[in-house]
């Protein structure tokens, strides 16, 4: 027997929402929020995995034999199931895993749990991946196996992104560069109460609405029309307009977001975060009543540049860029007025209360 320790962190999207899957462009960081895994090698086939937060029994399966069951142990047998395919052998093992990113918050667990599984079978196993590697076969067992229609930046995130930087992604060609975030600028992050989830749903819709967009408009994917196309694209149906109009704008945000930050030009950076929310809330319409409550706080805050929905929609968390130095006050104001407001009790995840 063999054990290892492994973790990955979630991830906070700065902005480049719903482009992924269009092989467009994305700009996430780490969280400090980790996901932990324990894991012992066996001499069988068998593999028991536990989780605290996912729920208080084991789930088990043999290796070879993984059967979707609709549960999070799907997750696990994805991993194991999508090893095969590429050649990997792996024998049964015993997972112990805890976690510290909240579920359905928009921080992707999910792929925190991924890639902590995966590092841990690579260091158990001795498996010749890279980190990109791992990112890629983290998101085929989700797609593939768990039947969750994501695109590649969470996973990506999870395996190469940094604290206090962005991941600057390709998601195309998988280039990244690792951009520090400048003194001036403090991430605020601030989970709704409202859950979410990317597996079946409107998520999956509006997937689809895009690509017949890009169908129509005679390309593949999204990301090989730019906003010069946007005269061809307002001639579409007007639902699906909507659709293609948010990924368009929404990738070439992600391009200035990119030069702002470099430039260290934290106004620009937060129109920027402001025009993402609205094309998120108005053409791709992922947003909700609570998510959209929880902007409109942010942004009425003296110290705050923008703020925005951070993930896949339909609940989570909001991201905000605010100045340094005030982060923990600004989260504890509009979390106090939020709560004022509704029902559900916010959960501040970034500045970390000690």
């Amino acid at each position: 027997m063999r054990e290892v320790r492994a973790d990955a962190p979630g991830r906070v999207n700065l902005i480049g929402e719903h482009t992924d899957y269009h092989d467009g462009y994305v700009m996430p960081s780490a969280v400090p929020q980790r996901t932990h895994a324990l894991l012992q090698t066996r001499d069988d086939t068998r593999v028991r995995a536990w989780s605290q937060q996912l729920g208080p029994d084991p789930i088990g399966f043999e290796v070879g034999r993984e059967r979707k069951t609709g549960g999070w142990g799907d997750y696990i047998q994805g991993i194991t199931w999508v090893l095969a395919r590429e050649g990997f052998e792996v024998r049964g093992f015993e997972l112990h895993l805890e976690s510290a990113v909240p579920l359905g918050s928009g921080l992707s667990s999910s792929a925190a749990l991924e890639v902590a599984t995966l590092r841990a079978l690579r260091d158990a196993f001795d498996l010749q991946l890279s980190d990109v590697e791992l990112a890629r076969l983290a998101q085929r067992s989700e797609v593939e196996f768990v039947g969750a229609p994501v695109g590649i930046m969470d996973q990506m995130a999870s395996s190469l992104a940094g604290e206090r930087e962005a991941l600057f992604l390709d998601t195309r060609s998988l280039e990244f560069e690792r951009i520090p975030l400048p003194d001036t600028l403090e991430l605020v992050v601030i989970n709704s109460g409202v859950a979410h989830q990317h597996v079946g749903g409107d998520y999956v819709t509006r997937r689809r609405e895009s690509e017949e967009a890009g169908r129509l408009l005679g390309v593949k994917r999204l990301r090989d029309i730019g906003v010069d196309a946007l005269s061809r694209i307002e001639a579409l149906p007007p639902l699906l307009a909507r659709r293609a109009r948010h990924v368009v704008t929404e990738n070439q945000r992600v391009l200035e977001a990119r030069a702002a930050l470099v430039a260290g030009d934290l106004e620009t950076l937060g129109r920027l975060f402001t025009a993402s929310h609205v094309s998120l809330r108005d053409d791709y319409e992922v947003s909700v009543a609570r998510v959209d409550l929880l902007v409109s706080l942010a942004e009425d805050h003296a110290d705050v540049f923008g703020a925005r929905m951070t993930g896949g929609g339909f609940g989570g968390a909001v991201v905000i860029a605010a100045a340094a130095g005030h982060g923990r006050a600004i989260a504890q104001e509009v979390s106090a007025a939020y709560a004022r407001c509704a029902s559900d009790a916010p959960e501040i995840l970034l500045p970390l209360v000690n």
